[in-house]
């Protein structure tokens, strides 16, 4: 029998295993550093029941909107713009969302409530195989009345069902996860609920920046700095946000007209209201004359066909207006003056003229637009509008709902565990992603080719060998509604 080959050889193949090892380990680490969540909605009811008591005929109350947050669907409110982080190595996320929804009821003889309740700000976070969602809430206690207000709250615990939170790809989205009141949560719920008590589940979509790439060596030009305009007369860019009316969006897409709402022309979505960017006209002494691109179509059952567009804004002596072309079938109009909102004082402050959620009332004319829908006068969705008077400046940032996401966004209040497609939209496989998939396979058969030819070696002196083988809750009443 020929003796063996000398150690060194076996030394220079390990150090071929260890060379290649700690190339390709490096990058595998690499994609499990933390990556950043930009942008996303989360989806969720708080407590469906609840809210059919508040709005109901024992509470008589009502809940409005804060923050950008929207409705979606019938009982559900949409919360935006997240921000957080993730590791698709070990599955962790957070992600914190923009919004909130304040509810009040049982009105007092002096003009206060009973209940008074606000959950806002909601914060999803997961590590291994549990999930908590933390809520900034502001409420009144239901027996002394004593108004607390705490942050990041950990409200109720998410069960997510042996989802596999490992991955690689652009966006993490989680549907139906079922929610249970915790004892704190319980606590800050002005004592309406018991811990323990089933919550509306929770849905959210958000998406997950690339990872970061590595710095260049090569210093690049330096730039100059942008020359900044003076203001003046001529507006350069602006904006119109405005939602029409949260009850009349949930009136198109609710069970009624059965309908959705479809944007063109530039009109963007943002969750809670309608974007028509583009902004052009003349900005003097507080006095605005605009247009704006974008058009809103609204359909539905019942004859429901409603299409906005042309949007144009005017201040004047702090009197605002929004007019809008109008087309309907019994009605059709150019420049009809929507609603009328209050502009006072309005000034530009470094090249940039805005009104933040002017409360807004429908005119004659728009009371006509709207099929006589809703009397003049009836509030309507609050005005946003903002105007850059210089090329520097920056317009507002429309609430950030992410990209559309695969799964369903319409949380099933039957389902008693996770959607079996809620795994994060950010892998292809049970393990560290389909970026990693690759370098595990190339390191692999390296190291088999590297363990290969020391077989060889070792049979070229020695003789053939045989191949080895190888709780208690307020009773339901009727669907939110409002006093109109």
């Amino acid at each position: 029998m020929s003796p063996p080959p000398p150690p060194r050889r076996y030394g220079w193949v390990a150090a071929l295993c260890l060379a290649v090892l700690g190339a390709l380990l490096p990058a595998t680490a690499a994609r499990a550093a933390d990556r950043g969540v930009q942008g996303g909605r989360l989806d969720w009811g708080i407590k469906s029941s609840f809210q059919s008591y508040v709005t109901g005929p024992i509470a008589q109350g009502s809940y409005s909107l804060t923050g950008g947050a929207a409705t979606v669907g019938g009982s559900s409110f949409r919360f935006h713009s997240a921000t957080g982080t993730y590791d698709g190595g070990t599955g962790a996320f957070t992600a914190s969302f923009s919004g909130g929804v304040h509810f009040v009821g049982h009105r007092t003889d002096a003009g206060t409530y009973q209940l008074d309740l606000t959950i806002s700000r909601p914060t999803v976070r997961v590590s291994g195989s549990t999930g908590t969602l933390y809520v900034d809430v502001t409420g009144k206690a239901k027996d002394t009345g004593t108004v607390t207000t705490s942050a990041q709250v950990p409200f109720a615990t998410l069960s997510l069902g042996g989802i596999n939170m490992k991955g690689d790809g652009d966006a993490v989205v989680l549907n139906n996860l079922p929610a249970t009141l915790t004892a704190q949560g319980a606590k800050s719920f002005a004592g309406y609920y018991t811990a323990g008590t089933a919550l509306d589940p929770v849905s959210l979509s958000a998406d997950v920046q690339a990872a970061a790439a590595t710095p260049s060596s090569t210093p690049s030009a330096s730039k100059s700095p942008a020359k900044k305009e003076t203001p003046g007369d001529s507006v350069k860019d602006g904006a119109v946000d405005w939602g029409v009316r949260r009850t009349f969006r949930e009136y198109v897409t609710g069970d009624i007209a059965q309908g959705r709402w479809i944007l063109s022309a530039g009109a963007e979505d943002g969750g809670a209201l309608f974007r028509f960017p583009g902004g052009e006209g003349t900005f003097r002494s507080g006095d605005l004359q605009a247009s704006f691109n974008g058009a809103v179509r609204f359909t539905g059952a019942h004859g429901l066909d409603l299409k906005l567009s042309g949007v144009r804004a005017t201040v004047e002596d702090g009197a605002g207006t929004l007019y809008a072309d109008v087309k309907s079938p019994d009605h059709t109009a150019k420049k009809v003056p929507l609603v009328t909102f209050t502009a006072k004082d309005l000034t530009a402050k470094d090249g940039l003229a805005k009104v933040t959620e002017a409360p807004a009332k429908l005119t004659a004319e728009g009371a006509e637009a709207f099929g006589g829908m809703y009397r003049a006068g009836t509030e309507m969705d609050p005005v946003s509008l903002a105007v850059a008077l210089t090329g520097d400046a920056e317009l507002p940032a429309l609430p950030d709902l992410g990209s559309a996401p695969t799964a369903s966004e319409t949380p099933d209040e039957t389902s008693a565990s996770p959607d079996p497609s809620a795994e994060p939209v950010a892998s292809g496989s049970d393990d560290d992603g389909v970026l990693a998939l690759p370098i595990g396979l190339t390191a692999g058969a390296l190291l088999l080719a590297a363990a290969a030819w020391v077989l060889v070696v070792r049979r070229r002196g020695a003789r053939p060998a045989t191949e080895a083988s190888a709780s208690e809750a307020p009773t339901p009443e009727a669907s939110p509604s409002e006093e109109d």
